[in-house]
């Protein structure tokens, strides 16, 4: 098995600290206090549309610690499955079934919807 390149592995720890602060400052400015997550929402949605874009421009894919950066690092950092499935389990035993169901459906199917926009926007295809 080949060693990490330790550049992207510095890549990767920077951009998920970066895009970690985003995510908690974005939680800070704009706090779910609707009953629905819009919140962590958005960033889920807006990171995949963000990922799409960034893994389909040819100069980001040819220079490997650059793309860990900003992959997995920035927008792994800025995205949070766990966070979605922390609130839908908390909506569940408070009782609100399809405010949960709508979150994790809508999370899912709006989140493939960006990435689907972003790597037509990306890409031209």
């Amino acid at each position: 098995m080949s060693r990490p390149d330790p550049r992207a592995v510095g890549a990767v720890a920077i951009g998920g600290a970066v895009g970690a602060m985003l995510r908690w400052g974005l939680g800070e400015l704009a706090p779910d206090e609707s009953g629905f997550p819009w919140t962590t929402f958005a960033i889920n949605v807006s990171g995949s549309l963000l990922l799409a874009l960034v893994l389909g421009l040819g100069a980001v894919r040819r220079r490997p610690v650059l793309l860990a950066g900003l992959g997995p690092g920035l927008l792994g950092g800025y995205t949070t499955l766990s966070t979605l499935a922390e609130q839908s389990r908390s909506l569940l035993a408070d009782g609100h079934v399809a405010t949960a169901l709508a979150y994790l459906v809508g999370s899912a199917l709006a989140c493939v919807a960006a990435v689907a926009i972003g790597r037509r926007l990306a890409t031209g295809a």
